[in-house]
């Protein structure tokens, strides 16, 4: 079994298998996601969406470790996250993934390097100031280390978090409705710095999101619909997208 293990974790960077997740108990439960299985292939780009309520928050927040799933299990490469201790599935998700939010989560007293510094120094580690430049650069914000957030522009705000999430050069980059704060033409400079991670460094991102053409970015569409993915797409069009998610409602 640890050998099948290992060899499976070897082609996914991430898999969740017949994953639930309820909240709630008895007939007041809600059942978020039932009995999803996913695989995530190094190095590519997968979108998600569905209807309001469709789970699909529920599953990128348990695939992330964010959340833990009620029945099933959640690898990232060969190692199952699901089920271990807090402490060390924190140690894990510092390292192996970053996440990156709809509405930044910056410290607005903190300086734009201090925000990128932050998730290391609230796990106890030093700064490491040539990790925090690199990663700026990276999403061309070479320069403005010592700007706060107030100065910067929304999609500037929202490239501090990508570079906050890409401090620690996981190897999965998680990312809930990333353009969803923002106009089309800074959002398209999201998505385009998203694929570049994929493209010229070899990571993995999956992505919420609502929007057609952000999807479109992707390498894959997942399509939920009441907690099960009920659909998928390779090399997906805008146009493809929108009309399969018409039919779902969404």
């Amino acid at each position: 079994m640890a050998e099948t293990a290992s060899r499976t974790g070897e082609r996914t960077a991430a898999r969740a298998e017949d994953l639930h997740r309820e909240y709630g108990r008895g007939q007041a439960a809600v059942r978020a996601l039932r009995g999803v299985s996913v695989e995530l292939a190094p190095g590519t780009f997968t979108a998600v969406m569905g209807p309001s309520g469709s789970g699909k928050t529920t599953l990128l927040h348990c695939l992330a470790g964010m959340d833990r799933p009620t029945r099933g299990s959640v690898w990232w490469g060969g190692t199952e996250v699901s089920r271990l201790p807090e402490r060390r599935l924190a140690e894990l998700r510092r390292d192996r993934v970053g996440f990156v939010f709809q509405a930044f989560n910056l410290m607005p007293a903190m300086t734009v390097a201090q925000n990128v510094e932050l998730p290391g120094r609230l796990a106890g580690h030093r700064p490491d100031r040539d990790r925090v430049r690199d990663a700026l650069a990276r999403v061309g914000l070479a320069g403005r280390e010592r700007h706060r957030p107030g100065q910067l522009s929304g999609g500037q705000q929202q490239r501090v978090a990508i570079a906050r999430a890409l401090v620690s050069r996981p190897r999965v980059l998680f990312a809930d409705e990333p353009t969803g704060a923002l106009d089309r033409a800074t959002g398209h400079e999201i998505l385009a710095l998203l694929r570049a991670g994929v493209d010229q460094d070899g990571r993995t991102c999956v992505m919420v999101t609502h929007d057609p053409v952000a999807a479109g970015y992707a390498d894959r569409v997942l399509l939920l619909a009441d907690g099960l993915v009920v659909d998928e797409l390779d090399r997906p069009t805008a146009a493809r997208v929108a009309g399969r998610l018409s039919r779902l409602g969404g």
